[in-house]
């Protein structure tokens, strides 16, 4: 049996995604990128493309279930305040389908077993289990990374998914 994993990095002006396979014990990468959302627009406004935009994937990719990023301490509180609304936007886009929510210390132990690992060696877990990709920002190799961490986890740390 097959099953579909979407990976959200979720951002408020950038968002990686990444969609993989999951065959037994085996994965294989099926796609990923960034949705890049206009940084000039009022924040109030931009909410609104944010799940537009995540809507559309999510509808056009139509995955098994989906994997976020749950939200990491931020210095700034105003950053915090827009990044929160941004993944809730994001949830909301994606209401319908199963959720589930990662940390990232979870996500970086789970693929490199190192919670403190640097992107570098996430990337090269990245590579040993998927080939060589070429990604356009971190942000969507953190979404690969997210996603991988659902396939091997399948939700376990976690009682119940986001939505159910």
């Amino acid at each position: 049996m097959s099953q579909l994993i979407l990976g959200i990095d979720p951002g408020s002006i950038k968002t990686g995604f990444a969609l993989i396979k999951k065959e037994g014990k085996r994965f294989h990468y099926i796609e990923s990128g960034v949705i890049k959302f206009d940084a000039k627009k009022d924040f109030i406004y931009r909410i609104s493309n944010i799940y537009a935009d995540l809507r559309e994937l999510i509808l056009r990719i139509d995955p098994d279930e989906v994997a976020f990023e749950s939200l990491i301490y931020v210095k700034n509180v105003s950053s915090l305040a827009k990044l929160a609304q941004a993944r809730g936007a994001m949830i909301a886009a994606c209401s319908k389908y199963k959720m589930y929510e990662y940390p990232p210390t979870l996500v970086k132990n789970t693929v490199t077993q190192d919670g403190h690992a640097s992107k570098q060696g996430v990337s090269k877990v990245l590579e040993m289990v998927f080939g060589k990709i070429a990604f356009k920002t971190h942000d969507e190799s953190d979404a690969l990374a997210i996603a991988l961490c659902h396939g091997l986890l399948g939700g376990r740390q976690n009682d119940r998914p986001l939505n159910r």
